[in-house]
């Protein structure tokens, strides 16, 4: 009997190949056929499944955005629960909530190296920009929602504006993704947490003495 090919399962993989050959040789070089080499598939097959190069890297792009979305998604409803009023436990669940965009393990390192690519390249291609768009607000939507969960609970200093502080927390965020990849013995887990939390400390109404 023929082999039973799931396509959804056979489009993630080939995606998957998109990410590997991007991390490796860059996105100029995710061409069909090397991604077709990658995945262990002729070119054709890759054919079959994605009309052109250009589709094949915003299914990659959609793939990866969802992904990261979905476990943003829910380590936010976990960690954005009820928590005593300016405790410790609220700051570090912030801080956690927030480290999941940063490149703090091989699985965000992985994620945050391909976006940069991603990123890069969007400044001449226009089919990457909405996609590059989209992470771009999916980032400080959540910036957004942790000021204003903790801003709820009673924790920040009065008279903030929570979307300024929103975009600048953001903008923290992209300046230490960037590090970490850029100059990772420089700018390590450790190091990018300790300013994630200390710049989170600055904003509350009581600030913790760093620990």
């Amino acid at each position: 009997m023929p082999k039973i090919v799931d396509p959804e399962a056979r489009r993630l993989a080939i995606a998957e190949a998109v990410f590997r050959v991007i991390r490796r040789d860059g996105l100029d070089q995710a061409s069909l056929r090397a991604v077709a080499e990658e995945a262990g598939l002729a070119i054709g097959s890759v054919r079959h499944y994605f009309a052109s190069h250009e589709e094949l890297i915003v299914f990659a792009m959609r793939t990866l955005t969802r992904r990261t979305a979905a476990r943003i998604v829910v380590r936010a409803d976990q960690l954005l629960g009820d928590t005593a009023p300016g405790s410790e436990s609220s700051l570090e669940q912030t801080t956690d909530l927030l480290g999941e965009l940063l490149p703090l393990d091989e699985t965000r390192r992985a994620e945050a190296e391909v976006w940069l690519a991603f990123s890069a390249a969007a400044r001449i291609r226009p089919e990457l920009a909405a996609e590059i768009a989209q992470l771009h607000a999916g980032t400080r939507a959540l910036t957004r929602r942790s000021l204003a969960e903790a801003e709820k609970r009673g924790s920040l200093r009065e008279g903030l504006d929570l979307d300024l502080e929103a975009e600048r927390l953001a903008a923290l965020l992209d300046g230490l993704t960037l590090g970490g990849i850029s100059q990772p013995d420089r700018v390590k887990p450790d190091l990018m947490r300790a300013v994630v939390r200390r710049h989170l400390e600055t904003l509350r109404r009581r600030p913790l003495s760093n620990s």
